[in-house]
């Protein structure tokens, strides 16, 4: 029996792929747990429509990362630290970063995405790079003072 799967289902195949199994295995085991249905022409309809609306989610969501990378271009995020001879006490960490964007620039990043190592400890300017989206890197730019 060729069903669509709805879920990943070991040793069986993945999401949305359409597989051959036994009578047996999908009306006892993959039809009650709702891990796949029959395929049918409406069926596959459905399937295809998913994987359509997936495809636009994905390239508007692209669109977004590549307009907040342009944004992330023009920004300087500034921060004041303590230091002593150019000796810098104390560090900026990627969630001041975070939430330094969030408050005056509106835009919100995870600091999660911020792809360069250890935080900000030096003084002048720094730049970090942001995953925005798979393929689409930002990079934004940190300048850290002295304080007076």
């Amino acid at each position: 029996m060729k069903v669509i799967l709805l879920q990943d289902v070991k040793k069986v195949g993945r999401k949305g792929e359409v597989v051959e199994v036994s009578d047996g295995y999908a009306s006892n085991f993959l039809f009650p747990r709702k891990l796949a249905v029959k395929k049918t022409d409406k069926s596959t309809e459905i399937l295809e429509q998913q994987k359509e609306d997936a495809r636009l989610l994905l390239e508007k969501q692209k669109e977004e990362a590549l307009k907040i990378k342009e944004q992330l271009a023009n920004i300087v995020v500034e921060f004041t630290l303590k230091s002593n001879n150019g000796k810098v006490f104390g560090s900026v960490s990627f969630k001041q970063v975070e939430e330094e964007l969030k408050a005056k620039h509106n835009i919100v990043i995870d600091k999660r995405k911020i792809t360069t190592k250890g935080p900000v400890d030096q003084l002048g300017y720094t730049k970090l790079n942001i995953e925005l989206f798979k393929g689409v890197i930002g990079i934004i730019t940190v300048h850290v003072k002295e304080e007076k």
